[in-house]
């Protein structure tokens, strides 16, 4: 749904319409296109992003017993989120890539997909959202990790182990997050999709600025909200359970 430009069969009215059609179009399994790159990728990014975390949030004071510290919650996150996406990027390109209308008749496998990125593009198309990526990422880790903080505390001021707790502002805090990042993601999408574009307009954009641009004045600022429901629906459900496997293993 946030492909600028898509082919004529590959412009849906809403998620369910999208699945339906994609389902039927290509085949249910097209549906988890691109899982392979997310598997291999989220394990050692997640470790790193909590490691990050928890050593950045140490030094700020925010692990004090009883004591709520927003900006320890918000530099670690922004912190973590620099440390992972370097790691994650390159796997989210090979996903989107994978996920385009299609694909299926390009890439065989997630290491074709590489090979063939690598080969046309150079490795500089692995990277060149990677700005893009943080300008979106820190201000939703960031968005995740105050609201998530807060809303635990408020819910369970003890802060011993409830699995409801970590559940639920788990899923509140990640889709709150997901909704107003939704225009970067956005921007990020065309970054990371340009070179299979035969508009020349969108192969050449080199950077934020310039996708936002190009997509307002084909879009408006609709655009900038393109699979906001999608994006709030998929993220709540892995947001709540990352905190609640996290917290109990703390």
């Amino acid at each position: 749904m946030q492909i600028l430009n898509p082919t004529p069969s590959a412009v849906y009215n809403g998620m369910l319409q999208g699945a339906y059609r994609i389902a039927t179009g290509e085949g249910i399994f097209c549906l988890w296109r691109g899982v392979s790159s997310v598997i291999m990728g989220a394990g050692p990014a997640h470790a790193v992003y909590f490691a990050t975390y928890e050593a950045v949030k140490h030094l700020m004071g925010g692990n004090q017993a009883g004591v709520h510290h927003p900006l320890a919650a918000v530099t670690s996150g922004a912190c973590a989120t620099i440390a992972s996406d370097a790691l994650m990027n390159p796997f989210d390109v090979i996903k989107q890539r994978m996920q385009i209308h299609n694909s299926h008749k390009i890439y065989r496998s997630f290491s074709d997909c590489a090979r063939y990125v690598y080969r046309t593009e150079g490795i500089s198309a692995f990277y060149v959202s990677y700005p893009t990526t943080l300008s979106m990422t820190i201000p939703f880790t960031a968005l995740q990790f105050l609201a998530y903080e807060s809303l635990s505390t408020f819910i369970n001021p003890s802060k011993a182990y409830d699995p409801f707790t970590h559940c639920s502002a788990g899923a509140l805090a990640g889709g709150f997050a997901a909704a107003l990042t939704t225009p970067m993601d956005v921007v990020k999408t065309m970054l990371q999709t340009r070179g299979t574009a035969s508009d020349s307009a969108l192969r050449n954009v080199n950077g934020f600025m310039e996708g936002a641009k190009l997509l307002h004045k084909r879009e408006g600022y609709s655009g900038f909200f393109k699979g906001v429901k999608p994006r709030v629906v998929t993220t709540m459900p892995g947001t709540a359970i990352c905190w609640s496997a996290y917290e109990a293993c703390k």
